[in-house]
């Protein structure tokens, strides 16, 4: 589609957008919040990382998402027993051609649902730390780029601990956003509870957005103003979280081990303009950066055992930090 004007091309997009929610809204219900996230994600290039209970349609959201756009997808059972090469691929000696050959793994794709990442070991943590910030793989002594766009999208059980490894915070840190579900409405659950009980719900979608659309949105998201003082205030928030005393967060202070790091600041100023986007606007709104804060910021604030002890919450820490926090004109 030839599209004449740069007004056309983004009502175009934001169109397309629109197109794969309502279509993704066929299969999945009541979980509006999460498919807005992940969308950010792949049209930002963010890797997204949910936490839920068991059942809140995490895999199915992930899995309906990709069927609506025409990427490379490969979902991942991370376990126990998962070793690097399962994941990145490895070298393989020919027989017939007398020398060794490379045989890729499933992350050579465009869309990685790394199911229950936290049950992998440390070596397979590693390997994937490396496809997340690096887009590239290493296998015996040559490097290989991942295709763009390229995205993980990653799922771990809070409840169950039993045959899981804590994430590094290294990794952790490599993920935009860490997106947490709750149980749907009452309204929401009998809809689910209908759907699924139909043993002839169809669960297809068509597709609708293309590798080249999602680069384009990507372009299109680039192009979103942030003004001076908002970019100031990014980074107000940023420091609010390393130096609350210096903000008049006393209290907040005695239970913060570790602010947020510079990555915060870049997605923060990354996400609010695609927060915009999705609404229409060619430019950032303040409030556009609060809706995104916390998604941004509660596994990039590290709290002590006193928090823990007493029972308070990253989510407490930037609610306060937002509501002492001010915008300065530039």
């Amino acid at each position: 589609m030839e599209l004449k004007s740069a007004e056309e091309k983004s009502l175009y997009y934001r169109n397309k957008i629109k197109e794969v929610i309502d279509e993704v809204g066929k299969v999945v219900v009541g979980q509006k919040y999460m498919i807005n996230r992940l969308l950010i994600g792949i049209c930002t290039g963010g890797h997204i990382l949910l936490e839920g209970v068991p059942g809140l349609a995490k895999t199915l959201s992930v899995n309906t998402l990709a069927k609506t756009m025409d990427l490379d997808f490969h979902r991942i059972q991370f376990t126990p027993d998962l070793l690097p090469s399962d994941l990145i691929g490895t070298m393989i000696y020919n027989q017939h051609k007398g020398n060794f050959e490379v045989k890729k793994g499933p992350v050579f794709s465009n869309f990685i649902l790394a199911d229950e990442v936290n049950r992998s070991p440390a070596k397979v943590q590693s390997a994937l730390l490396e496809c997340m910030q690096e887009k590239q793989v290493t296998i015996g002594d040559t490097t290989y780029p991942l295709d763009n766009p390229f995205l993980v999208l990653a799922t771990q059980n809070p409840v169950e601990q039993e045959g899981t490894y804590p994430l590094p915070e290294a990794q952790v840190d490599r993920f935009m956003m860490k997106i947490h579900l709750t149980y749907l409405d009452k309204e929401s659950e009998l809809e689910v509870m209908r759907r699924v009980s139909n043993m002839n719900f169809n669960y297809q979608v068509q597709k609708i957005v293309s590798k080249n659309d999602v680069l384009e949105i990507r372009n299109e998201i680039n192009k979103v103003t942030i003004s001076e003082s908002l970019e100031k205030y990014i980074i107000e928030l940023v420091f609010a979280t390393r130096f609350p005393a210096e903000y008049g967060l006393e209290a907040e202070a005695s239970y913060i081990l570790y602010g947020a790091s510079t990555r915060a600041a870049i997605n923060l100023n990354r996400v609010a303009k695609a927060m915009a986007f999705f609404n229409n606007r060619d430019y950032v709104l303040p409030e556009d950066i609060k809706e995104v804060a916390y998604d941004i910021l509660n596994h990039r604030i590290i709290l002590n055992y006193e928090a823990e002890a007493e029972g308070i919450s990253t989510r407490q820490i930037i609610e306060t930090i937002l509501r002492k926090v001010n915008i300065t004109k530039a």
